[in-house]
């Protein structure tokens, strides 16, 4: 049986699913390469069938391996790098487009909504009040990249009452429209990363089954004026098995 962290209480076929995945995250495991079948891993590891088909649809939920019928369960290529509410908000500036390469968008939807705590918070009114709430999904080839959800100032909704609309916008994203309709410009922002295991709620947004255990990636953005003033807070939830990737320059 392969070998196993100590301590480690997590159920049997989390523990498999969790072995092949460091597996695949490190290279030992490349894209095309075949994993045990079924039965060899149920044997492997001394559990039931059930449980190891259980493991490897985990790890096809989280878009890291796929099974092929009549061949076996084969590792994919890994899915393009996890966007930003600030990088998509930059790439909108030069193709008024926050889609990245093979990328599309779905799903949209808005309104205005009762702010949530965490979102007032972020805001600074009070939880409850009036607030914009637009969400769409982005996919890939592979599938759902992230579910993400802009929450906007219920002010700016006398001016473009396209925000509070359930479509697509036309012409640049929300923070594009703003600036154009009110000349208030984002001129700090405030990213935050956070990895959690996904809540209900979470699974449900990303497409994910009620019972799938696994990390996602949260990503914040808080999108500021000239006088500190909020104009935007971004929340994109990434699907599991994405990976998030920056490129800076080295100075000597």
């Amino acid at each position: 049986m392969p070998g196993q962290p100590r301590a480690d209480n997590r159920p049997p076929y989390a523990r498999i699913a969790g072995h092949y995945r460091d597996l695949i995250s490190s290279g030992e495991l490349a894209p095309g390469d075949l994993l045990p079948s079924i039965r060899a891993l149920a044997d492997q590891w001394q559990v039931s069938t059930a449980t190891a088909d259980r493991a490897m649809k985990l790890l096809r939920d989280e878009k890291l391996v796929n099974g092929i019928p009549g061949v076996g369960t084969e590792v994919m290529a890994r899915p393009v790098s996890l966007a930003s509410g600030s990088e998509r908000h930059d790439r909108s500036a030069t193709t008024k487009s926050s889609w990245g390469v093979g990328e599309k968008s779905s799903g949209h939807t808005a309104g205005i909504v009762p702010a949530p705590e965490d979102v007032a918070d972020a805001l600074g009114i009070e939880p409850g009040e009036d607030v914009i709430r637009r969400s769409r999904v982005y996919r890939d080839a592979h599938g759902i990249v992230s579910h993400s959800t802009s929450w906007i100032p219920a002010e700016f909704a006398q001016v473009l009452p396209e925000l509070a609309r359930s479509e697509r916008l036309r012409g640049g994203l929300s923070l594009d429209l703003i600036a154009e309709a009110t000349g208030r410009h984002v001129v700090q922002r405030v990213d935050e990363e956070t990895a959690r295991i996904a809540t209900a709620r979470d699974l449900k947004l990303l497409d994910l089954e009620p019972d799938t255990v696994a990390a996602i990636l949260v990503l914040t953005a808080r999108f500021l004026d000239a006088d500190g003033e909020l104009l935007e807070y971004g929340v994109d939830l990434g699907a599991p098995g994405r990976t998030r990737r920056t490129t800076s320059e080295v100075r000597r």
